[in-house]
């Protein structure tokens, strides 16, 4: 949307000594890098702001009908004012290069919508009505506007958008307390390559969200407005994307600027952070279905009967199956095992028994499929089946009767070595020998 109400802007070059165009008693509010963001950025309101410099004779010309529609507008539209030649920073995130330059702030406050044309009061009211007429029809209509950064509480949550909207009020706890990885972008409103990192920003953070459970978040800065935690990590350029993790010193990003870079990247970091997932006994069906139910593929090995391997031997499998799910954490499988002869109804359905123990099964517990170990039960035999699996290859079958079969509840393993079942004692004090050794008395 670009209303022509005003006409091509014109170089001002006309110095004169003025102090100050408007006072505390105009409608006319004066803005500043101060009050900017609570005032204008973080308002419902439609804005209209001028861009001036004190110098400038058509800034000057202007002041009047300025003056006239702010008053006009009072209660409906906010007319505001920024003397652009103090303050430099501000009128350049907005790419104020002559004077004036009026702007509409409207649905979308971090890119405020030129707005061009006439000088008079009637023309300038007549523009702002327009304006605020299209931004009720979009609100009617459904259209959110705004920046996706913008609209994302301070808390960090909700909707489609999963960037977290940092600030120098919400820096330190949400970030730097944080136990969880953060990936933050700085950003200025203005910057063309900050635009165009924004959906990928947003599509990333939603994936990683839920990939990672919460533990990596992507957050964002507006670095122009936030200027204390920018200045304090020394942000020059824009987009300028810095990892942090709790009681470290942060690291610049490196990767590329895609959404696939960025989740890759992230989850890497998780992978990093994450601790080694945990190794499930199934002793019930609650056991395997909070193991199996968030995961893609959950990994199942029966192990020899304790007596067959004592409890060394038992532990000796568990290391591997340790160190295996260590390796693999970034995927997020789910990794159980149980002991043979257990879940009797669970090997036949994986067809387990013919291939002897210890053995190993993954299942996709959404398709009901499964692969079977063929190789050894060691790191690089359970790596290579692995990492076929990641891949897409092995071969897979349907589980019987294509749902997951009945789970006992069992006695979970008290980490000792086995014992045999005590023999009973027999009092034969009764038992006549002679009747034994089948000879009778005459």
């Amino acid at each position: 949307m670009k209303l022509r109400l005003f006409g091509p802007l014109f170089g001002c070059s006309l110095l004169v000594s003025i102090s100050a165009f408007y006072s505390p008693g105009d409608d006319v509010i004066e803005l500043n890098p101060s009050n900017f963001n609570k005032e204008v950025i973080q308002s419902d309101s439609l804005w209209l702001v001028e861009f001036y410099a004190p110098w400038c004779g058509h800034c000057q010309s202007l002041t009047p009908d300025w003056k006239k529609a702010a008053t006009a507008l009072k209660g409906i539209v906010k007319v505001g004012a920024v003397d652009a030649d103090q303050h430099k920073s501000l009128g350049g995130q907005y790419g104020v290069r002559g004077f004036p330059t009026i702007k509409v702030f409207g649905a979308n406050k971090n890119k405020p919508e030129d707005y061009q044309g006439g000088r008079s009061s009637q023309a300038i009211v007549d523009g702002a009505l327009n304006a605020l007429r299209t931004l009720v029809k979009e609100r009617l209509s459904g259209k959110s506007g705004g920046s996706g950064y913008s609209r994302q509480s301070g808390g960090g949550g909700g909707g489609k958008n999963d960037v977290v909207e940092l600030t120098d009020g919400n820096f330190k706890s949400m970030v730097l307390e944080s136990d969880d990885v953060w990936l933050v972008e700085f950003f200025a409103p203005w910057c063309g390559h900050c635009k165009n990192l924004e959906p990928e920003w947003a599509a990333a953070a939603s994936a990683v969200k839920e990939q990672t459970k919460g533990k990596v978040r992507l957050g964002a800065v507006d670095a122009t407005v936030h200027q204390e935690v920018a200045a304090r990590y020394g942000i020059k350029g824009f987009p300028t994307i810095k990892v942090f993790r709790k009681g470290e010193e942060p690291e610049d990003y490196q990767g590329g600027r895609s959404r696939g870079d960025i989740i890759e990247r992230a989850m890497d970091l998780f992978s990093d952070n994450a601790p080694a997932p945990e190794l499930v006994e199934i002793i019930n069906e609650d056991a395997v279905k909070k193991t199996c139910e968030d995961s893609q593929l959950c990994i199942i090995a029966v192990l020899p009967h304790i007596l067959d391997t004592g409890a060394a031997g038992r532990n000796g499998y568990l290391d591997v199956m340790m160190k295996m799910a260590d390796k693999y954490k970034k995927k997020m499988w789910g990794w159980l095992w149980t002991e043979a002869g257990a879940q009797m109804e669970l090997e036949a359905s994986l067809g387990i028994g013919g291939f002897g123990y210890p053995a190993m099964a993954a299942i996709n517990t959404r398709k009901m499929k499964f692969a079977l170990l063929r190789g050894s039960f060691s790191d690089t035999g359970i790596h290579e089946f692995l990492r076929e699996l990641s891949v897409g290859r092995g071969s897979t079958a349907t589980l019987g009767g294509g749902v997951m079969p009945k789970v006992h509840t069992v006695e979970a393993w008290d980490g000792k070595d086995g014992q045999l079942p005590e023999e009973e004692d027999y009092d034969l004090s009764d038992v006549e020998l002679d009747d034994i050794s089948g000879k009778t008395e005459l």
